[in-house]
């Protein structure tokens, strides 16, 4: 059977994750949805850009779900990510920086790697975006072989910010052991509920907590150590511009302290849930995570020249922080 549109009257189909439904494949997340559709009609669907976890594309069917995650299945297709949205800020022989939107992947997953270019670009990563904006070519020119980058540092997917790159494998090298070894500099601004203090945060985190999701255990067992130094900024009414200073760089670490802190990241679906599954409310219309990476600095990797860029709150954000604090006074 052909995969065929939704009717007019079921624009969209969503779910939130819970631990009892976690670890389903997509696919098999869109063919319980569609009963009526084969399994080749639902990749039809995927490749058509019609679902998104968390309101970013998918087109992986083999990914696995989380809970906290929001499945959504739309009767239109989302517009891929461009080269057009990606601000290169800086290019020489050995290294590229760029300012990430919101919504796309820094690197994309081992197992996704060998997908033929016109697949990979149906839903592009960052690096694949900045290696096409590094050949400066004219809108719409795809090369048929992509300049290879290597990732030194990455950012969530629903992150915005800054990243750095390495076009040698040398450059690399001199570049990773400075983010390994906190050396470099990685500053974030996070709208946050609440008012926290200036403090330190330092805790294990494993994979699973207890509730399926990744944070701090109750007891100190394996896991990694994630150190976080956070500064407000300002404050406004029910909400707090702060900053954040990364001495180690674990996944979704900003995230996951801040939630269990009690002052969660606006916007934020995921890292919302209590161990014991109560659900922080979010009050703040936020137009998606409200977390930007706006200063990083390092040194370069031949030269040793020190380079620090500052990125501002991008445009999907500034307005509406700009109304919380117009509601504030």
């Amino acid at each position: 059977m052909k995969a065929s549109p939704l009717p007019a009257s079921q624009t969209q189909i969503s779910e939130a994750i819970t631990t009892e439904n976690a670890g389903e494949a997509v696919l098999a997340w869109l063919r319980r949805q569609l009963p009526d559709h084969s399994w080749t009609a639902c990749r039809k669907v995927l490749t058509a850009r019609r679902v998104t976890i968390n309101g970013v594309v998918t087109v992986h069917e083999g990914r696995r779900l989380t809970p906290g995650d929001i499945v959504a299945l739309s009767s239109t297709a989302t517009p891929a990510p461009t080269v057009e949205q990606i601000t290169l800020r800086h290019l020489d022989a050995d290294l590229l920086v760029v300012e990430k939107p919101a919504g796309i992947e820094t690197t994309r997953r081992p197992e996704e790697t060998k997908w033929p270019l016109a697949k990979r670009l149906l839903q592009p990563t960052l690096d694949e975006l900045a290696a096409i904006a590094s050949l400066r070519r004219r809108p719409g020119d795809i090369p048929q072989i992509l300049p290879p980058l290597f990732r030194v540092q990455r950012l969530d997917r629903d992150t915005s910010g800054l990243v750095v790159f390495a076009r040698t494998k040398t450059a690399s090298q001199g570049l990773i052991p400075q983010f390994a070894e906190h050396k470099a500099l990685r500053m974030y601004q996070a709208v946050v509920t609440g008012q926290p203090t200036a403090q330190t945060i330092s805790t294990v985190l494993v994979r699973d907590r207890g509730d399926g999701l990744r944070g701090s255990p109750a007891g100190q067992r394996g896991g990694q150590r994630a150190v976080t130094q956070i500064t407000p900024l300002e404050s406004f009414g029910d909400y707090s511009l702060i900053e954040c200073r990364l001495e180690t760089g674990r996944t979704h670490q900003i995230r996951i302290h801040l939630s269990e802190l009690g002052h969660p990241v606006c916007g934020d679906p995921k890292y919302r849930y209590l161990r014991d599954g109560t659900l922080w409310p979010d009050l703040s219309e936020a137009p998606r995570l409200a977390l930007h990476a706006g200063r990083l600095g390092f040194l370069h990797p031949r030269t040793g020249a020190a380079l620090e860029f500052v990125a501002d709150w991008p445009g999907d954000l500034a307005p509406w922080l700009d109304k919380l604090r117009r509601a504030a006074t």
